[in-house]
């Protein structure tokens, strides 16, 4: 269990530089997102070969899979397009409704009990992106695509909450990736059709870029994601994950001065989304605490 928490806390040290590089690269927010999988998949296809590892899988459950490999891929697109049409800052605090998501959708999708406790918490968070969004005129679109990014990621981690406990980390990530390459290959045509641009091919700078977003904040960070999942629930690990809008506001402040862009009633619901990351944490240790005395 310990390694599991160090995995999942290196996980979202990682992700929160996600939001940096989507900022840094120039491309927009599908090509970035296509590079970046179509260099992962190459990467994780590589370790495979050099592990040897088993790639052979029934249809159905590569099909199973592939179905949470688009829905990933669909969270990204949503996401880095947020940072495009608001900043790094908008769209990482936005990413923190990703637990309100988790505690509707998982009793739903599962067929079980809605959890009263989790629900509550995950009100804290949407109340902060409540204040934001209505006082945050100018970046309204940026924070509707980051919400619905936050839908995806809910989704994504429900459907990946089984899928890792009945396959190889690598392996995984392996089929998720290249099935949303294929994917975002397929469809890439028509949505350059519905959002045109002259810049298609990364300069160095950005080749720089993509390379650290796809080894580190792709293949890494998936790999320790899915560790972590076969020991928390997907609703600690989304929660969790609300600590990377912190770590990716820290830097944005740093690297491109967002706190002259935002007011004060962003960092009051900035400060909601972080008590409800301390309030889950402080609950998830009292319960392993009875778990243990028990």
């Amino acid at each position: 269990m310990r390694n599991a928490y160090i995995y999942l806390h290196l996980s979202v040290l990682l992700a929160g530089l996600t939001g940096i590089f989507g900022r840094l690269i120039q491309l927009n927010e599908g090509l970035l997102v296509w590079y970046r999988i179509l260099l992962a998949s190459i990467v994780l296809g590589g370790i495979l070969i050099y592990k040897q590892s088993k790639i052979s899988y029934p249809i159905k459950d590569i099909l199973s899979i592939s179905k949470s490999g688009i829905i990933l891929t669909i969270h990204w697109l949503l996401f880095f397009a947020s940072i495009k049409y608001s900043n790094v800052s908008i769209a990482v605090v936005c990413f923190g409704l990703t637990g309100f998501n988790t505690s509707i959708l998982h009793p739903i999708i599962k067929k079980q009990k809605f959890n009263l406790l989790e629900i509550a918490l995950s009100l804290i968070t949407l109340s902060g992106i409540i204040l934001i969004f209505h006082f945050d005129i100018q970046y309204r679109f940026g924070i509707l695509l980051g919400i619905a990014s936050s839908l995806f990621s809910a989704l994504y981690t429900i459907f990946n909450e089984d899928l890792v406990k009945k396959y190889d980390s690598t392996t995984l990530n392996f089929y998720q990736i290249s099935a949303g390459t294929i994917f975002l290959t397929l469809v890439m045509p028509l949505y350059l059709k519905m959002n045109p641009t002259t810049y298609l091919f990364p300069n160095m700078t950005d080749w720089l870029y993509i390379f650290i977003l796809s080894i580190l904040c792709t293949v890494v960070l998936y790999i320790l994601f899915n560790e972590s999942l076969k020991n928390i629930s997907a609703f600690t690990v989304n929660l969790t994950y609300n600590l990377e809008p912190i770590y990716s506001i820290i830097l944005a402040f740093i690297l491109f001065k967002e706190n002259k862009e935002l007011e004060g009633h962003f960092y009051i619901g900035m400060i909601l989304v972080l008590l409800a990351v301390v309030l889950q944490s402080l609950l998830t240790y009292k319960r392993s605490k009875k778990k243990t005395i028990s």
